[in-house]
Formats: structure tokens, C-alpha cells, sequence
């Protein structure tokens, strides 16, 4: 009899063989990890998360608006849309002296929605 010395531990290596080789096969590497994970840290803050859902909702935001609908600075959510700009989650256009922004794809909805979702889901870890 095998005796497993951790609950996370396995009693032996590769118990499926065929799924850990199509998990290897199919990771992403590093520098799609890289920007993957850097989508995440920009959601993952407040702020700038509250201000993509504001986009979100409203489609078509200027930096006023959009500080006055999530109750933020305009310093503070010009900075914010620096860099979800940089990053490409979202796109601004300007009319005149303003310049309104939105979320840039369907993707970015998408995350948006199912990240929203599961964190309201009844099972969601909390």
C-alpha cells in the first residue's frame, strides 16, 4: 500500500499519462502566459475595474463622465485609462476637446461578463 504524505500529493507520477501530455502540449508559453496574466492584473484593480464596468454599461464614456459615474477622481481615472489604453482593453476617440473612451472588443465584454458571472455564481469561492 502506498502512503500519500500531503492531500495535494499524488501516490504516483502521471496517473493519466494521455491528459498530462495534451496539458503540456497545449500550455501557453511564456510570453502568452505574460500577457495573459497582465490582462488579469489590470482588472483585478478596483478602480479600473469599476471603470470597465461603467464602459461596460454606458458603451461611451469621457474621462468627466465616467469619474462622475464611479464616484473617482478625473485624475484618477485619467491615469487609470492611461493604462488600459496602453494595454488595449480600451480605445478612445476624439470629438473636439474630448475624447470618449470604450471597451476596444467583444473579448474584453466577454471577460468582463463571465468574470462578473462566476464571481456571483452561488458555488463562486468568496
Amino acid at each position: 500500500m502506498t502512503t500519500v504524505t500531503g492531500l495535494d500529493g499524488c501516490a504516483t507520477s502521471h496517473v493519466h499519462p494521455e491528459k498530462v501530455a495534451l496539458a503540456a502540449a497545449h500550455a501557453p508559453d511564456e510570453g502568452e502566459l505574460a500577457r495573459v496574466t497582465s490582462v488579469f492584473k489590470l482588472i483585478g484593480d478596483p478602480t479600473r475595474a469599476r471603470l470597465l464596468y461603467a464602459l461596460l454599461e454606458a458603451g461611451e464614456l469621457c474621462v468627466c463622465d465616467l469619474a462622475a459615474a464611479t464616484a473617482t477622481a478625473e485624475a484618477t481615472v485619467s491615469q487609470a485609462l492611461r493604462l488600459l489604453r496602453a494595454s488595449g482593453v480600451v480605445t478612445g476617440r476624439r470629438e473636439g476637446r474630448n475624447i470618449f473612451y470604450r471597451l476596444s472588443d467583444a473579448h474584453v465584454r466577454l471577460l468582463l461578463d463571465v468574470t462578473r458571472e462566476h464571481a456571483l455564481h452561488d458555488g463562486a469561492v468568496r
